[in-house]
């Protein structure tokens, strides 16, 4: 891949920076901010057809062919947004990436924009199956500053997807534009992300985000890190975008596990 590959996405980027291949961008990117922090200012890019050893979350391994997904890593810089909101950032990015799927089909006022849709925290999904997986991680000793990793599988056919319950852009029947794709993501995850460092913005935010997740009013299943197995109606989310899951008559916040779509 050659950076003129994206010009769009070059105009918005702070720093964009395209490699042929590597192991993870997410490591790549955390290192080299932690390394030489001066030299990546807000929205630096690092982005792959080819990585070879992406983490997804719970430390699960992520691969795809080369040339078949996008590894996307970005560093952003987030002082004004308060810690307890922090939270929000990985919803954030998740929604910025459903808005920017959903542009890559078209006519999107056909309607084909709302088979895109976010799981929470961050998966993405079209017609259900996942699309499009979202690590955040801290850069050490830099707290306001985070690195977003997002997969997208582009070009995968339904001989190479992981799992059945994946797709791609290609197999759902987008129009693969990897320029205008990491354009878009870039466009929506700053303005959202501005919009949450203010104190009269949050409330769109929230909203916005809201209004992309399919997850919200379904009964689901969560997975707990501790191994616990939580079942419910997923019916809000709260300040700090934990997922409110009402079991019984209580409202239970969940600040990490995995969802699945009971129905």
């Amino acid at each position: 891949m050659q950076a003129v590959d994206f010009p769009r996405a070059a105009i918005i980027a702070g720093r964009l920076d395209v490699v042929a291949h590597t192991g993870s961008t997410n490591a790549d990117l955390l290192a080299a901010v932690a390394g030489e922090p001066d030299a990546y200012p807000h929205l630096s890019v690092l982005v792959t057809d080819d990585q070879r050893a992406g983490r997804g979350r719970l430390d699960r391994t992520w691969t795809a062919p080369a040339g078949a997904a996008l590894a996307i890593s970005v560093l952003v810089r987030v002082p004004g947004i308060r810690t307890e909101r922090r939270g929000w950032v990985p919803l954030i990015a998740g929604a910025a990436m459903t808005l920017a799927i959903r542009g890559l089909f078209a006519p999107p006022n056909e309607g084909d924009g709302s088979r895109v849709a976010l799981k929470w925290p961050n998966d993405v999904l079209i017609d259900g199956a996942k699309v499009c997986g979202i690590l955040s991680q801290m850069v050490p000793g830099q707290p306001d500053a985070i690195v977003v990793g997002a997969g997208v599988n582009t070009l995968m056919t339904p001989e190479q997807l992981p799992v059945p319950t994946a797709t791609s852009l290609a197999i759902a029947g987008a129009h693969v534009d990897a320029d205008r794709l990491l354009a878009d993501y870039l466009s929506a995850l700053d303005r959202m992300l501005a919009a949450a460092a203010s104190a009269d913005a949050f409330a769109r935010v929230r909203t916005e985000v809201r209004g992309v997740c399919a997850t919200l009013g379904r009964q689901v299943r969560v997975m707990l890190p501790d191994e616990r197995t939580l079942e419910g109606r997923a019916t809000g989310l709260d300040d700090a975008g934990r997922l409110i899951v009402a079991v019984g008559g209580e409202s239970v916040p969940v600040a990490a596990g995995d969802v699945i779509h009971v129905r």
